[in-house]
């Protein structure tokens, strides 16, 4: 397959009305290893926002459960990226997201500010690590795909453009970012998690440590307390990523879509995981927590990369998501067919480890249904 396959497809696509898909072109297809690291950095450098670094301390979940937390952010971002905003299990997921975040009282700025940096952060990355830029087209669509993702969240005065979403992640740090404690022990818990994921743990903690801070700007570096990486510091690590892009560039285009639940890095479900039930459960919170489904939801085989039951239509009978076919339905076409609300009737399985992924973010392919060999 050619290499600018996915490039050529995007093009033919109107960011405006079909953004989710190329979006989830960018993350599955051309930029998979990218948008995981560079979504994970986003998330990263919100805490230096002490009000939004001082509450997830205060939870104890970033540094008590740190690798369970990031796994749930991740499958449930994943989850609506693969699945759609408007589809069944892409509800479950906004759903479970808006459950946590209503517990506590987080202000309209700050969800802003999270929803800036994973629109502005992976674009910036991009750019600057990927093996080719992004287009002003796929630039709108990110843009797009996270207004509509926070108009379901609730979130008020989203900017309209990719620019605009720059400029006040870029204003709100320069009046926000500041030294706290609980944000500190925050920062510290998720880079020590990252020094044990794949590839990364063959090296010392101490170097995944300092090439971590060497890709970090100062005004985050400052806000914790870290000291200022030396410019050869930077140089090796930007470096690095610079050679893996050049590398990437000569591979072919991905055939199979990678989603980030089959990365090495989600451990905390090696038997599957049910998306209503990822993530916390503030005192009261309506949602059943038994181990089963309502209705027993069978769970398919541990071979298997994914079973989730997806519907065509309303009353009509569910479908494997692996029997589908990945064209995607045009922007909006689901919304008249989707069942009511309900509780989550998803069982994902998580994918076997993969070992390290070279770099490159490539992995073999994996087994969509329990009877494939």
């Amino acid at each position: 397959m050619d290499r600018h396959h996915w490039s050529h497809r995007i093009s033919q696509l109107d960011p405006a009305r079909d953004y989710e898909q190329i979006y989830r072109i960018l993350a599955t297809h051309e930029f998979p290893w990218d948008l995981n690291q560079s979504l994970s950095f986003a998330l990263y450098r919100t805490y230096a926002v002490p009000s939004i670094g001082r509450l997830l301390s205060e939870t104890g979940e970033f540094t008590q459960r740190t690798q369970k937390r990031y796994d749930d952010t991740t499958l449930i971002l994943d989850t609506i990226g693969e699945h759609g905003l408007a589809s069944p299990a892409g509800r479950t997921a906004v759903r479970r997201m808006n459950q946590m975040h209503g517990a506590y009282d987080i202000s309209n700025a700050d969800k802003l500010y999270v929803l800036c940096a994973f629109v502005v952060m992976p674009i910036r990355w991009i750019d600057k690590y990927g093996w080719r830029r992004l287009t002003q087209a796929e630039r709108t669509a990110s843009a797009n795909y996270y207004r509509e993702l926070g108009r379901h969240m609730g979130i008020k005065d989203i900017p309209s453009t990719d620019q605009q979403f720059a400029a006040f992640l870029d204003q709100y740090e320069r009046e926000h970012f500041g030294f706290d404690e609980g944000a500190l022990a925050v920062s510290e818990a998720t880079l020590r998690l990252m020094a044990t994921f794949p590839l990364n743990r063959l090296a010392p903690k101490a170097v995944m440590d300092r090439f971590a801070k060497a890709l970090m700007d100062d005004p985050l570096l400052d806000a914790f307390h870290y000291r200022r990486p030396a410019r050869w510091e930077r140089g090796l690590a930007t470096g690095a990523l610079r050679l893996r892009a050049l590398t990437v560039r000569f591979l072919p285009a991905r055939k199979e879509p990678l989603y980030a639940r089959q990365l090495p890095n989600i451990r905390s479900y090696p038997q599957g995981y049910d998306v209503a039930r990822l993530g916390t459960f503030p005192p009261g919170c309506p949602v059943p927590h038994a181990d089963l489904l309502p209705g027993g939801v069978p769970v398919a085989s541990a071979r298997a990369g994914l079973d989730v039951q997806r519907f065509r239509g309303r009353g009509g009978r569910a479908q494997s998501a692996a029997s589908t076919t990945r064209e995607e339905p045009a922007q909006g076409s689901l919304e008249a067919a989707l069942p009511p609300p309900c509780p989550s009737v998803f069982r994902h399985l998580s994918a076997p480890s993969l070992g390290p992924e070279l770099l490159t973010g490539r992995y073999p392919n994996i087994a969509r249904r329990s009877g494939e060999g």
